[in-house]
């Protein structure tokens, strides 16, 4: 169980994240200076080198998004070019690309952030540079929600690319997407011209996914344990029925693939903030604000919880709660996470996404005077960010083009990197760790200089 450090502020970790995006312009730069775009997309490092891995382009986004936000932070041009320069280039075919489920990891944090920084005056206005973004978002919200099924008139969700039949749980931020489309005024058109709510789609994918990925602790069934969740959830696509969990990159169905845990931590928090700037008519059709944001913060404090009892005490979990090399490792949430241990790898890439979910939650339950658990989370989440932010997870080596270690991908398909002389995998990095780790420190540098925390949707013009 984490040890939260109950001391620690955003102001003190600023030499931290001092020196977290020094390094990372560095490796943006390196990785910018080798990369041959005709090679793919870079996915995951081996031997220090980022390389690519054919199963989809999901991670396309995050090389660009991330020096988009060392920009943000740096106010250095050199990245906002590479930034920009290449969404232009390379992006478009991501917006509207049918077969994923993750529009919201490529074209929010590119098209996404670069109209954030234009609404919030960190660009300079352009209007047709604006329009493009918009269009771009718009667009991209109205193809992902096209990816559905129905399993009642008033339910269904976006389905992952394994087909109809499959939900992932990280799908949930995604729905990034079809926010920030309805937000510019958006729909998608059907049939017969029928207009189709994104902001609809986007909360029923978000009730059923709180429904059948989810766990509560109320016996649903034998691993029933509140905050667990599924990676994968089966439906018969004939009739409906919800039919089994399942997992793509865990260890099994029944035990939890604790970075699509942290999927889920980071995404209902975030889309918490975005239900409060609606308003009480927006939101009336669909069970009225306070009933939703109730029910997503249900959810997000039962994942929350899960993630705190069952992570290490520097708050970095093991890739999956029921890896079977754990029991080989003992007491293992007792003490730090070992990176090298040679039973099972911990997975810095969840670490990083579930912090910023910790800080979004505490910081919502603070401001609605609930300080005491508001606290404990926020707080959490700082004592997460601390250890990532240094050695052995922060990647000071020059050579290496990653910049959190110790992150994992596909350990069931074994895809990841093991070392020579090593049994698990260890010491490599990943496009999504690395951009999560910035998008961690943007949030923190951001509080810790009295700037506000960034929200996904602030993308309105005044």
């Amino acid at each position: 169980m984490i040890q939260i450090n109950h001391d620690l502020t955003p102001a003190a970790l600023q030499p931290a994240l001092d020196q977290f995006f020094a390094l990372s312009g560095q490796k943006i730069l390196s990785l910018q200076k080798r990369w041959n775009p005709t090679h793919g997309t870079p996915v995951f490092t081996v031997k220090g080198e980022y390389t690519s891995r054919g199963w989809t382009e999901w991670t396309q986004g995050f090389q660009f998004g991330g020096a988009i936000y060392q920009f943000e932070v740096t106010r250095d041009e050199t990245f906002l070019d590479i930034g920009r320069r290449n969404t232009v280039d390379v992006m478009a075919s991501h917006i509207t690309h049918t077969g994923v489920h993750d529009h919201g990891f490529n074209n929010i944090s590119t098209y996404g952030n670069l109209l954030r920084l234009m609404a919030a005056g960190v660009l300079p206005f352009n209007p047709w540079e604006k329009n493009f973004y918009e269009l771009a978002l718009k667009a991209s919200g109205a193809v992902q929600a096209m990816r559905w099924t129905r399993l009642t008139p008033d339910s269904g969700y976006i389905y992952s690319f394994n087909g109809p039949h499959s939900l992932f749980a990280d799908t949930i931020r995604s729905l990034r997407a079809l926010a920030i489309s309805h937000r510019l005024g958006h729909k998608l058109m059907g049939e017969m011209d029928r207009p189709i709510s994104l902001l609809g789609r986007l909360l029923q994918h978000a009730e059923t996914t709180a429904r059948y990925a989810v766990y509560y602790g109320k016996g649903r069934d034998a691993y029933d344990i509140r905050g667990r969740t599924a990676h994968e959830s089966i439906f018969n696509v004939n009739d409906g029925a919800y039919r089994c969990p399942n997992s793509q990159q865990g260890y099994s169905p029944f035990s939890t693939w604790t970075r699509g845990l942290a999927w889920v931590l980071c995404g209902y928090p975030e889309e918490i903030e975005f239900l409060e700037v609606l308003t009480e008519e927006d939101l009336a059709p669909y069970g009225g604000k306070h009933k939703l944001i109730a029910h997503f913060l249900e959810v997000a404090q039962a994942v929350a919880d899960f993630y705190l009892e069952q992570t290490s005490i520097d708050g970095v979990p093991y890739w999956d709660t029921g890896a079977p090399g754990l029991v080989s490792l003992g007491n293992y949430l007792d003490r730090p996470a070992e990176p090298f241990n040679e039973h099972e790898p911990v997975d810095s890439s969840a670490a990083a996404i579930a912090a910023q979910g910790l800080l979004r939650l505490g910081s919502y339950l603070k401001r609605n005077l609930e300080i005491a658990k508001g606290n404990k989370y926020y707080q959490a989440g700082l004592t997460v960010a601390q250890t990532l932010f240094r050695e052995p997870y922060l990647s000071t080596d020059p050579h290496h083009e990653g910049l959190l270690l110790h992150s994992v991908y596909h350990r069931p398909n074994g895809w990841d990197y093991i070392p020579p002389g090593r049994r698990v995998p260890c010491g490599e990095a990943s496009m999504w760790g690395d951009y999560h780790a910035r998008e961690l420190g943007v949030l923190l540098h951001s509080a810790a200089t009295g700037q506000g925390e960034p929200r996904f949707f602030d993308i309105m013009f005044e």
